[in-house]
């Protein structure tokens, strides 16, 4: 139980505090329209549909306050930053912001459906109270607004107004609906029932959602100054399995590991903004990011950059690139821990690029201040070729740490998983060589895929009474095995072992 509050419990509790919040105001404005008097006569009309148009609208008022703060990106990284008042368990709940967007989105799609499908009803018994037949109170409740000076109810009629829903406080205090309804024939001619009088609400939703919009209107005002600020491409790296790396430059940036930046390249599209996680370290002169080309905008990207030319491309001929952020992601808190466990996909090995490069730089200069003692690295990788552009920074990191009489201090496991006999066989003849066929590691690659519940007991085993960081940047269902290992593999006792889970989200 205890290695479930650790990872899952601040969630769980964010997410009952929202539905409790959901379910409070659906009960609250539904019996705000279904019992006082100020709403019987729309009763009489609408039923139950009133207030089953209501209580939604009040929810949506407050699900749309909520969407667009966990998009504010500025804001989230001023709130998780290297800010004392956050916690680790806070942090990592920030970072799981568009999860929370995505619930907040289809819970306003449930509340426009019971909304819609209320106000249908609400139309068709408006329409069918126009046509009853006249004694009854539902037709002199329609006829209302027929006379000059008399408002309306019924909202289906044929003059053009306001749609009214409730009788006004003035117009309850002269004419109570639970009697007078029983006298409905003699409104306006008997003093105790005077012909009732009808108001809208006023708009409310405005209130809800003025101050989000506010803070989103000032992050699109961030971007756009961001924009026109000049950004420097310096270098343009060419790397195998169609991925470029840029290296740029722009005055007064500054950032964290594992953090990411929005790129927008006015050359390919003027409106598309693309994130990118930044793959360079906070100690180097410049930033950098590794672009795999998969789509139309990244292969517009390469061929601006020149890449798809023979010759060398001169600087001045390089495009204009704009950038926004840096943002804050989960890799900013490997440094909180001092065993983690960095587990990447694919392309999704370029945070902690910046992360390993980050240790290369502390440990050549002052490692003794360095809270982080051991890595686990895996990198799981379909194709050979992805290998290439990463395995300098490893070999580096390698020969650093052998040098420091170190070389325990990172531990990396390089998976191959899109491996074929052919492939299979070709290695384990080299399997004896000194150095990898592949990465020209030390560590031979591996085939196949982990088996994570090993790793993590062999973990636990090595690291006893230790708070173990696992970050990840990968799919999704990789995303639900790690986290079930880290709550699986966790003691129940507070001076046990445990494995908190961070994925990055952006």
């Amino acid at each position: 139980m205890g290695n479930w509050v650790e990872n899952e419990g601040l969630s769980i509790f964010v997410v009952l505090v929202w539905l409790g919040l959901n379910v409070f105001l659906f009960w609250w404005y539904y019996l705000v329209y279904d019992v006082p008097p100020k709403f019987f006569y729309t009763r009489v009309l609408l039923g139950r549909a009133l207030a089953l148009a209501r209580a939604p609208a009040a929810c949506l008022n407050f699900n749309c306050m909520l969407i667009l703060l966990p998009v504010c990106r500025n804001l989230l990284s001023f709130l998780r930053g290297s800010s004392a008042c956050c916690s680790t368990r806070i942090r990592r709940q920030l970072d799981r912001n568009l999860t929370f967007h995505k619930m907040v989105a289809w819970m306003i799609a449930l509340h426009t459906a019971i909304h819609t499908i209320a106000h249908l009803f609400n139309v068709e018994w408006s329409v069918q109270a126009r046509v009853e037949e006249k004694g009854t109170l539902a037709a002199v409740l329609s006829g209302l607004g027929d006379k000059p000076g008399e408002s309306y109810v019924n909202f289906f009629r044929q003059t053009i107004g306001s749609h009214c829903t409730g009788q006004t406080a003035e117009s309850l205090a002269d004419h109570n609906p639970e009697i007078c309804h029983k006298n409905f024939s003699h409104w306006g001619k008997i003093e105790a029932c005077p012909i009732p009088q009808f108001a809208g609400n006023p708009p409310m939703t405005w209130k809800w959602v003025v101050g989000p919009m506010f803070l989103y209107l000032c992050e699109r005002l961030v971007r756009f100054w961001r924009s026109q600020q000049k950004v420097v491409i310096t270098k343009v790296v060419i790397h195998p399995f169609k991925t470029i790396e840029l290296q740029m430059m722009k005055k007064g940036f500054k950032m964290e590991v594992g953090q990411y930046i929005f790129v927008k390249c006015p050359a390919v599209s003027k409106l598309e903004w693309h994130p990118f996680t930044l793959t360079s370290a906070p100690e180097e002169d410049y930033f950098s990011i590794h672009v795999r080309i998969v789509g139309d905008w990244t292969e517009g990207l390469f061929n601006a950059c020149g890449c798809d030319k023979q010759e060398f491309q001169e600087a001045w001929k390089l495009p204009k690139i704009a950038v926004d952020g840096p943002f804050g992601t989960a890799s900013e808190d490997v440094f909180s821990y001092e065993t983690v466990m960095l587990v990447g996909a694919g392309i999704g090995v370029t945070p902690f690029a910046s992360v390993l490069k980050s240790v290369w730089y502390k440990y050549c200069h002052d490692a003794t201040n360095l809270k982080l003692k051991k890595i686990y690295f895996y990198w799981l990788c379909r194709d050979t070729h992805a290998f290439e552009w990463f395995a300098d920074l490893l070999q580096s990191l390698e020969a650093q740490m052998q040098e420091k009489n170190n070389a325990e201090f990172l531990s990396y496991n390089i998976y191959l998983t899109g491996w074929d006999e052919t492939q299979a066989t070709h290695f384990v003849v080299h399997h004896e060589e000194e150095k990898d066929v592949i990465t020209g590691l030390k560590q031979k690659t591996l085939y196949g895929r982990p088996n994570w519940e090993n790793e993590f007991k062999t973990i636990a085993g090595k690291h006893p009474g230790s708070r173990i960081g696992v970050f990840l940047c990968g799919p999704e269902g990789l995303a639900d095995t790690l986290n079930k290992q880290s709550i699986s593999n966790s003691e129940a006792d507070p001076r046990g072992v445990h494995f908190i889970f961070n994925k990055e989200n952006f």
